[in-house]
């Protein structure tokens, strides 16, 4: 069994260009400073040799190396190592996999069949994991207790070569990072930066309203990018047309923005406030409302909202336990038209039976109900995302939990469990 250890000098200097650690024949790193402002500062380091270039970037449908690797620790100790706790919960772009950043490291799992790809154990604490599609290359941010790197900085590591080949620095915390075949999005609490990924030259800042969850979201279509971010005051969201060179703001709510998801195209955009009773669909080409989808009467607060592929179906988990799955109106496209029906009937998400009285009662007695639901523990965060099978949801936890489950598309209620695990088990169970 191999070890990846953590280098030896995991926090270097960010003023410092980091030292090389291939042979003397290697070409020296290249390292330049961006700084507009204190708040912009962002400095990056790159093997230029080392890096793929976007058409040396591993196919999508390229697995990654599916060893697995553990620490001696694990391997050779005759009592069970108790699991690491869980920094990071995040789906790749096609949810075909999943990322798990722990106080130890991170490790890559596939969803169907749910096995665990690999394994990395740095002893120290991965806070966010990116992946980018099935490819040898992801984002990695430090943090726990114990960081493998500074919080304030991405590394890009390539798991053929178990070492980082790039870097970017800031001069506060990264909240999150998104990835495209073509760009490097890097979010902090109130600035967004957008690279492209082969040089991480930068190629556009954004400034935003205060963004601790890191919300920002990516179209995945072989088209030109579309990027939604939190505006510039509560309840608004950015969107940005790439092709068209086009910006346009929405006020979703009133409340402040708490989670938001676009479908793979970046057509359609879904979004839930501080709130979080309503999920409102946008067009995000004229920023129109396409559709409002009703969670539950309480406040709530929303962990995650997710398409599926066709944007038929859209799910959503909040801190009430509950999983929802709510029939969508809308096409994935920009044209606003009806939606082609199908050989089989299908539930919309259920309206309530005084919908007639809609403009005098008031708007909960018109709203549009989930289709199914699935019941988990109250209080553990997950997020969801929608299977390669048909009708089946992908739901993940903080706790290490996964679970898969099955809706009835015609007849909707209660969905069906059809397998679970943990996820943070030694690999020998798998």
């Amino acid at each position: 069994m191999t070890t990846v250890s953590s280098p030896s000098s995991p926090w270097q200097n960010p003023d410092s260009t980091p030292a090389s650690d291939s042979d003397s024949t290697s070409p020296p790193q290249h390292s330049r400073d961006r700084g507009d402002d204190a708040e912009s500062f962002s400095s990056m380091t790159l093997n230029a040799q080392d890096f793929n270039l976007p058409d040396r970037i591993p196919d999508s449908n390229r697995y990654l190396n599916t060893q697995t690797h553990t620490s001696p620790l694990e391997s050779n100790s005759p009592t069970t190592t108790p699991p690491p706790s869980l920094l990071h919960l995040s789906f790749n772009q096609d949810h075909a996999c999943f990322a798990v950043g722990t106080a130890r490291g991170f490790l890559i799992l596939n969803c169907d069949p749910f096995r665990e790809i690999f394994r990395r154990d740095f002893a120290r604490g991965v806070a966010v994991v990116e992946m980018l599609f099935r490819c040898n290359i992801l984002a990695l941010v430090g943090g726990g207790p114990d960081p493998q790197y500074p919080p304030n900085k991405v590394m890009i590591w390539d798991d053929h070569q178990s070492r980082c080949i790039g870097e970017l620095s800031f001069r506060s915390e990264v909240r999150s990072v998104r990835l495209r075949r073509d760009r490097i999005v890097v979010v902090l609490e109130q600035k967004i930066f957008v690279y492209n990924f082969v040089d991480l030259k930068l190629m556009r800042q954004i400034e935003t309203f205060a963004n601790l969850k890191g919300l920002c979201a990516v179209s995945q279509g072989a088209g030109s990018m579309v990027l939604v971010c939190p505006g510039l005051q509560k309840g608004q969201v950015r969107i940005e047309h790439y092709a068209s060179k086009r910006t346009k703001f929405v006020l979703a709510h009133d409340s402040r923005i708490a989670c938001f998801a676009l479908t793979q195209d970046g057509s359609l955009l879904a979004t839930a406030s501080s709130k979080g009773t309503l999920v409102r669909i946008f067009n995000t080409v004229d920023g129109t409302l396409r559709q409002e989808v009703r969670r539950g009467a309480d406040r709530a607060e929303i962990y995650s909202l997710a398409f599926s592929s066709n944007a038929e179906w859209l799910a959503v988990s909040s801190d009430k336990g509950t999983v929802h799955v709510f029939g969508l109106k809308v096409n994935s496209g920009v044209k606003d038209t009806p939606r082609i029906a199908s050989n089989v009937t299908r539930p919309t998400s259920p309206s309530s039976s005084l919908s007639l009285f809609k403009g005098v009662l008031p708007k909960y007695f018109s709203s549009e109900w989930s289709v199914a639901q699935f019941r988990l523990v109250e209080g553990t965060q997950y997020i969801v995302a929608f299977g390669h099978q048909k009708n089946t949801v992908v739901i993940l936890g903080m706790d290490g939990s996964f679970y898969r489950c099955q809706f009835d598309p015609v007849n909707g209620g209660e969905m069906s469990q059809l397998e679970y695990h943990n996820c943070l088990k030694s690999p020998s169970v798998f």
